[in-house]
């Protein structure tokens, strides 16, 4: 069969793969704020075993609950930190850990069983099966990254290496951006049947890689719990640089493991961001796309008064899960105003 008689072939699909993209972006989303939730609220070493298939049941019975919270019991952050806690206490961590496993199960199957009816009905208009199959084992590869990550506090460490938290996060995000960018492919070919995929256009690269900076520095700031450096702003302490910060070993690894100074880049580096993001916002909106100009536009600066507001209470909870979600939402805006910028016609 040719090119062109299965882009035929697959009628309106081309809208109905955009549709259940979305559907596993909001997905990808959801993932994103309950690791949050559970980072915030110290779950991630609550299950110290990686079960892909067995491990969606959580225990059931009183022995089982008993078995898991012993094996809890024998990693250095329960010994050295959560010493003495109750089973109920156990109970709490372990659902936020296990709800965030379980959401990443629900992802695969809900990328891989459509993906599948999808090629088996021959819907996938040329061009794009590739692309959908590299998303497909980047969502796999994401599992091995999330265990990676979570054995690097088993053993020697109380909590997760914050490099592996940042590549963990950073794949979500990437991996959410992807599935956005393809859908909005998708819809322009549904509505002009000769339309080619966006270009990644150089000034829209250079904001992408900004926030990829920033996002970095994001994920260090909450591996570290850097957060709780300072709870004042603009001034961290009452100095503009903080004091405390610790110059000993190489550059690299005091510019991302002292928590002092990732503070102070992640604080800073956001007006960078913000400036640049609007300024994609603007020419996005001169492209005649002003659903991302608007989207930019509100999420950068719900972002950065939720970044504030949750660097003044302390890290409170709700405002650090908002923080993080919001994060989210500007990565997803940014993509769609990238995509905007780079789209063309045939």
């Amino acid at each position: 069969m040719t090119a062109s008689a299965f882009r035929s072939s697959a009628g309106g699909n081309p809208r109905a793969i955009a549709r259940w993209l979305l559907a596993v972006a909001a997905l990808v989303f959801c993932m994103v704020v309950v690791g949050g939730i559970t980072r915030l609220t110290e779950s991630g070493l609550s299950i110290t075993q990686w079960k892909p298939i067995s491990g969606a049941i959580p225990p059931l019975t009183h022995e089982q609950w008993m078995e898991a919270f012993r094996l809890y019991q024998q990693i250095p952050e329960y010994k050295e930190i959560k010493r003495g806690m109750t089973l109920g206490d156990f109970q709490f961590i372990f659902f936020w850990e296990w709800a965030h496993r379980l959401l990443g199960r629900l992802i695969g199957v809900a990328f891989a069983l459509p993906l599948t009816w999808f090629a088996w009905k021959r819907a996938i208009p040329a061009g794009y099966g590739l692309r959908l199959t590299a998303l497909l084992a980047l969502g796999g590869l994401q599992g091995a990254i999330g265990w990676w990550m979570v054995e690097s506090g088993l053993s020697v460490r109380t909590d997760v290496s914050h490099y592996r938290l940042a590549v963990h996060l950073l794949t979500a995000l990437f991996i959410m951006g992807g599935l956005i960018w393809t859908a909005l492919d998708l819809l322009a070919l549904a509505r002009y049947r000769a339309a080619r995929p966006a270009r990644l256009r150089p000034f829209a690269l250079v904001v992408l890689l900004v926030l990829f900076v920033q996002l970095l520095f994001g994920a260090f700031t909450a591996g570290l719990d850097a957060g709780y450096v300072s709870n004042t702003w603009p001034l961290m302490n009452d100095h503009l640089v903080p004091e405390g910060i610790s110059w000993a070993g190489s550059l690299w690894a005091t510019i991302s493991s002292d928590p002092y100074l990732v503070h102070f880049i992640h604080r800073w580096w956001a007006w960078v961001t913000a400036g640049l993001l609007l300024m994609l916002a603007r020419r996005a909106k001169r492209a005649r796309q002003r659903g991302p100009s608007i989207a930019i536009n509100a999420t950068v600066g719900m972002q950065i008064l939720l970044g504030i507001a949750t660097v003044i209470s302390g890290i409170a909870l709700p405002l650090a899960v908002l923080h993080q979600a919001v994060g989210a939402l500007v990565v997803a805006s940014a993509a769609w105003g990238a995509h905007a910028i780079g789209r063309r016609r045939a």
